[in-house]
């Protein structure tokens, strides 16, 4: 959901929420659970995780309601909770905390993989198709984690950059990096399952 969509339906019923209408902020978690769960699922992979990150943002978002100012979507509001709810779990539950979101990785400045195969449709459009979906989970599952929320908040749930930003803290030149450097890295993993028949393969090595 874009922030510009902060309108309509979604207004009126934050706006009853806020004036202690239960029924309408049972509504914004009707409308919005689905997504949420989603998003913390695919952060800490795990469905009793995902479920217990589901029940803690909206449980969040009820007792700080009267803080939201409307200055972006209630939507995005709840995503920045959800994600620091699940950053917060992987790292709890790992031996070796993940690294944070907002450390610059040293090699993000420069990246460029080695091969990626040449493919006519970019990650986040094949995403949208059912024959493509499995593989493309899988892929993204498989992306570092500071790469793979940044695809998912900006490419999958189509928040703006300066959104994707502030619900990880960091700045927006770091999410754009962080966003090509994903897309590169799901167009070389999905390179062996896209690529144009009898087309070669990019080399990094060979572009300046």
């Amino acid at each position: 959901m874009e922030e510009s969509n902060f309108t309509g339906r979604e207004y009126e019923l934050v706006s009853e929420a806020r004036a202690g209408d239960v029924k309408s902020f049972e509504a914004l978690v009707n409308l919005y659970e689905r997504r949420i769960y989603h998003i913390a699922y695919r952060i800490v992979e795990s469905v009793q995780d995902a479920e217990d990150v589901l029940q803690e943002t909206f449980l969040k978002a009820f007792k700080n309601l009267q803080g939201f100012r409307g200055e972006s979507s209630f939507y995005t509001w709840i995503v920045q909770i959800a994600v620091n709810a699940a950053l917060q779990r992987v790292n709890r539950r790992s031996k070796h905390p993940t690294v944070s979101l907002d450390d610059a990785g040293k090699d993000e400045i420069g990246f460029r993989p080695q091969e990626i195969a040449i493919w006519e449709e970019d990650p986040e459009k094949l995403y949208s198709k059912r024959e493509t979906h499995s593989i493309l989970e899988k892929a993204i599952r498989a992306l570092p984690l500071i790469y793979r929320t940044v695809f998912l908040l900006k490419d999958v749930e189509k928040l703006p950059a300066e959104a994707v930003a502030r619900n990880l803290g960091i700045s927006v030149a770091a999410t754009k990096s962080r966003l090509i450097r994903a897309r590169l890295e799901l167009r070389e993993s999905l390179g062996k399952h896209f690529r144009k028949k009898g087309a070669p393969v990019y080399s990094g090595e060979h572009h300046h």
